[in-house]
């Protein structure tokens, strides 16, 4: 019998019986599936890094200053308008009702060859992580638009608070496939389908904020 019930689970939403997960956890799966376990199931709570309070901060601020200056659109209108010029926006809310996941696009830049979905990161290293969960956001996007538009949706990472791209690629039929699976993997372990496993390497663990609290440790 499984030991929770899913709308007891941290962040998970349910929209129609359909149980939705924020695509952030394709990172945090990558990393250490356990997180997913110890926070939003087992309930464990545990501060903020410096870090991950500046990023906050960061986040923020960017926000801040791109809504005092931007002007408000529909996503139809932001399409359209970018059929002939650039039209970039903050913070793009995105949902997939089919794969079951939901969350916030950093950056988006709508061009008229293509839509360029980024992801800010902390560093200029691509880890598969991070490309799994700009891809679930490309993902949830493709659902979003592709009824009104069939440019092609490229994911990149940008490092935070700069506007350098350090890595991006097509989304494609290749990346598509790769990041449902990963999607499928997080529903099994939510729904109780298959077990969570932890991280074995102990330098994640080191740099793991949860690591104190972790009966899996390694290190």
């Amino acid at each position: 019998m499984l030991e929770w019930e899913l709308e007891n689970v941290r962040e998970v939403i349910l929209v129609e019986g359909r149980p939705l997960f924020p695509i952030s956890w394709l990172h945090r799966q990558e990393y250490c599936e356990y997180q997913i376990y110890l926070e939003n199931i087992k309930g464990i709570e545990v501060g903020e890094t410096p870090e991950m309070i500046a990023g906050s901060e960061e986040h923020e601020r960017l926000y801040t200053k791109f809504a005092e200056e931007a002007v408000p659109a529909t996503l139809s209108e932001m399409l359209d308008g970018s059929k002939l010029s650039v039209v970039v926006s903050r913070e793009f809310p995105v949902r997939s009702q089919q794969h079951g996941i939901y969350g916030r696009i950093d950056g988006i830049s709508f061009k008229p060859s293509a839509i360029l979905v980024i992801d800010d990161k902390r560093g200029t290293k691509a880890y598969n992580s991070d490309i799994h969960q700009v891809w679930g956001y490309c993902l949830a996007l493709k659902e979003t638009v592709e009824s009104l538009d069939d440019r092609l949706i490229i994911g990149a990472l940008r490092e935070e608070g700069t506007d350098k791209i350090y890595w991006s690629g097509l989304f494609d039929e290749r990346a598509q496939v790769e990041v449902i699976k990963v999607i499928e993997r997080v529903h099994k372990l939510i729904s109780g389908a298959a077990q969570f496993t932890s991280n074995k390497n102990p330098n994640k663990c080191r740099g793991c904020r949860l690591r104190e609290v972790c009966d899996r440790a390694v290190v």
